[in-house]
């Protein structure tokens, strides 16, 4: 075990790119996108010295609390190498000593139903919090849908999409939708129909600043910023992320004007198909609910996505080593607390 240095940062950025489990916020350059958090990596190396495994690791101040260290979609490894996994866990407490951290907490890409990396986890000390439904009660989403790309032809998944999607791709192309890329100056126009699209959908919004700075540390080779266009007016946007072997949909804004014209089933198929070209194994939608009910207040996001024939995936949720157990319990119901109270100031202002 090791932890980064700046000799290290070319090696370890090759070796994620390259790794099947790769995912873009263990990358050094989503990062410095997180100003508000110190990185750290966790190198696994074999005897010849070549990385086997990574965990990037942030960390930050809570008030009151003190540090909590977090790991979004990590690690990055053979997850069935118990050998792996403990030289990343012995990192991680050389982390918690260095930072006085009180829990470290990791939400990773695996599956719920992978029972040999909860047994090894468990076995290396590990708790794990699986029981989550929706968006508000973890970090990072534990129901997304994933579309495999691996050896298929445009043709094919096209045609694997429900009916009524590809129907409104079409209906898009033939009303006159025009899809372009943006350049940085264009955020403003995706941040302006962003803001009215949070306020439509109820949810809280970044800052332009925000992703002016994913455009500065992502773009042009990780990040594009994709405008669907009527009569060369903007009417919604959607921001990819593209990481070695993937594609993910992470941000998407829709003007309440022509939204009958379906500008958001052609953008989405417009980088589905720019996936493909560029050999991508999946395109992943991201989150929705894990609450699948038509009365769900988000379920149109569900059919949504599910519309492209996309695998609905459940991810094992929180996986965590409670440093100061008392501290995260009552950390835990602070956050519970402040989101509850969240909702219904949200819900007097209305």
């Amino acid at each position: 075990m090791k932890l980064l240095e700046e000799k290290d940062k070319k090696r370890y950025k090759e070796f994620l790119e390259k790794h099947p489990r790769c995912n873009f916020q263990q990358s050094l350059e989503w990062g410095d996108v997180k100003t508000s958090w110190i990185k750290e990596v966790i190198l696994s190396e074999d005897k010849e010295g070549n990385i086997q495994g990574s965990l990037c690791v942030w960390i930050r101040k809570i008030p009151i609390f003190g540090n909590m260290m977090y790991v979004a979609r990590g690690p990055v490894c053979d997850i069935h190498s118990e050998v792996i996994l403990k030289d990343l866990r012995e990192g991680a407490d050389v982390l918690a000593k260095k930072y006085k951290a009180f829990v470290l907490r990791m939400e990773p890409d695996v599956e719920k139903s992978d029972e040999k990396f909860r047994e090894i986890v468990s076995n290396l000390g590990f708790e794990i919090k699986d029981d989550s439904k929706d968006f508000k009660d973890e970090i990072q989403p534990r129901f997304v849908f994933q579309l495999d790309l691996r050896g298929k032809e445009k043709d094919t998944i096209f045609s694997e999409f429900h009916s009524k999607t590809r129907y409104n791709i079409r209906l898009a192309t033939k009303k006159g939708v025009i899809i372009k890329e943006g350049a940085k100056e264009d955020l403003k126009a995706f941040h302006k129909i962003m803001v009215e699209t949070g306020k439509r959908d109820d949810f809280l919004i970044r800052s332009l600043s925000y992703f002016e700075q994913m455009y500065d540390s992502l773009a042009p080779k990780h990040m594009k910023l994709l405008m669907a266009y009527y009569e060369d007016k903007p009417i919604a946007g959607i921001i990819p992320i593209m990481y070695g072997n993937k594609t993910w949909y992470l941000y998407g804004a829709s003007s309440n004007s022509h939204r009958n014209l379906m500008p958001n089933y052609l953008l989405q198929w417009t980088m589905i198909q720019e996936a493909i070209d560029n050999k991508n194994d999946m395109y992943d939608f991201r989150g929705v609910s894990g609450v699948v009910d038509e009365n769900h207040p988000q379920y149109g996001l569900y059919r949504f996505k599910k519309g492209f024939n996309a695998r609905f995936v459940e991810f094992i949720g929180e996986v965590y080593i409670p440093y100061n157990s008392i501290k995260y319990k009552l950390y835990k119901f602070a956050e519970k607390l402040f989101r509850t109270v969240r909702g219904f100031k949200k819900k007097f202002m209305k």
